[in-house]
C-alpha cells in the first residue's frame, strides 16, 4: 500500500516558507539523535551552503549533538530537494550455483544472525533452517550494480562474477529480520559504529543495537563492505523519510493466493513484477522486460 510508511510519524519536516506543506518525516525511535537526523536531511537536501534547522515549538535550532531528537514539526531553511533514486527490492533469495556459493560464505564467515546475535548451534550438523544468506544490494537489481560499476567496491569474487554473489555483499540473518531488511524497515549506520536504526515501529527490539563484529572484522578479507552497508542506510531514509514514503509490500502469500492478482493491483506493479521473476528465472530473464510493454 503507498504512503503506509507515514501512518505514526511523530517528526515531520518543513520547508519553513510553506509550514503546511510536510516534505517528509520519521517515526522515531530512542537511538536517533539531533546528528543523526540531520545527518539523515543530508541524504534527502541539495545544499550549497549551511542550512538551520529549527523545532518549530521552542525555536530550538538542532546540532550535530548526542541529544536525542524530539518529536515534533522542523522547519528547514534555506532547502532544495534531491531526486535520487530509490531501488525497489524483494526478498533475495538463493537459487542458482552462484548464489549457493554466496550462502555457503556467508555462513560459514558469520554463523549467527548478525543483527540479533543468535548463534546457529545446529551448524555442525549443516541445519540451517531459520537463517538466510541476505544480499545487501539487492541480486534482483544486478543490471543496476553493473552499469553503476559497484562491483568496484567488491575485492573477493570469481574470476566471471559481476561480484554481486560475494559475501562482502552478505549478511547471515534470521527470516523475519531479513524481511524487515529488504523493506528497508531498518538500516545499519557504518558511519555511527555500526548502529542500527529502526525506521519503523521496533517490535523486534532492534533499534540501537550494533551490526555484530563477526561479518566486520578488519582483519578478514571476506568482511562485509562499508559503501554497501552505507548504501543500503541511503536507501532506507529515501524509502521511509521522503514524502510520504515508498509503497510497502505484502510478502505473505499463502498457498492458493492470486499473487499475480495480488501484485498487478498493487503499487510498483511492473517493477515488482520484474524482481520477482527475476529472482526466479535469473538469467533466462531480461530486466526492463514489462516495464517497456
Amino acid at each position: 500500500m503507498a504512503g503506509r510508511r507515514a501512518i505514526g510519524r511523530d517528526v515531520h519536516f518543513y520547508y519553513f516558507a510553506e509550514p503546511d506543506k510536510a516534505l517528509g518525516g520519521l517515526i522515531l525511535n530512542p537511538s536517533v539523535t539531533e546528528k543523526n537526523f540531520l545527518s539523515m536531511l543530508g541524504i534527502l537536501i541539495v545544499a550549497s551552503g549551511p542550512y538551520r534547522v529549527t523545532l518549530r515549538s521552542t525555536g530550538h535550532e538542532l546540532a550535530p549533538t548526542d541529544e536525542p531528537l524530539q518529536p515534533g514539526h522542523y522547519d528547514i531553511r534555506p532547502y532544495s530537494r534531491k531526486d535520487e533514486p530509490w531501488i525497489l527490492r524483494i526478498i533475495s533469495q538463493s537459487s542458482t550455483g552462484r548464489e549457493n556459493t554466496f550462502r555457503t560464505e556467508v555462513r560459514r564467515r558469520d554463523g549467527k544472525c548478525v543483527i540479533t546475535g543468535t548463534i546457529n548451534r545446529r551448524a555442525d550438523r549443516d541445519n540451517w533452517t531459520g537463517f538466510h544468506a541476505a544480499h545487501i544490494f539487492p541480486l534482483s537489481s544486478e543490471d543496476n550494480w553493473v552499469q553503476n560499476g559497484l562491483s568496484r567496491w567488491i575485492t573477493h569474487k570469481g574470476e566471471r562474477d559481476t561480484g554481486i554473489n560475494s559475501c562482502q555483499n552478505g549478511l547471515l540473518m534470521n527470516p523475519t529480520i531479513h524481511e524487515l531488511f529488504d523493506g528497508f524497515y531498518f538500516s545499519i549506520n557504518p558511519d555511527d559504529g555500526y548502529k542500527i536504526t529502526c525506521f519503523d515501529e521496533d517490535n523486534e527490539r532492534l533499534d540501537g543495537r550494533m551490526l555484530d563484529r563477526v561479518c566486520r572484522d578488519p582483519n578478514n578479507d571476506l568482511s562485509v563492505r562499508d559503501e554497501l552497508l552505507r548504501w543500503h542506510f541511503r536507501q532506507a531514509v529515501l524509502a521511509n523519510m521522503r514524502w510520504a514514503g515508498e509503497p510497502s509490500f505484502e510478502t505473505d502469500f499463502p498457498p492458493g493466493t492470486d499473487m499475480m492478482g495480488e501484485i498487478f493491483s498493487g503499487p510498483a506493479a511492473a517493477q515488482r513484477m520484474e524482481a520477482e521473476l527475476f529472482s526466479r528465472l535469473g538469467g533466462y530473464f531480461l530486466p526492463g522486460t514489462l516495464q517497456s510493454l
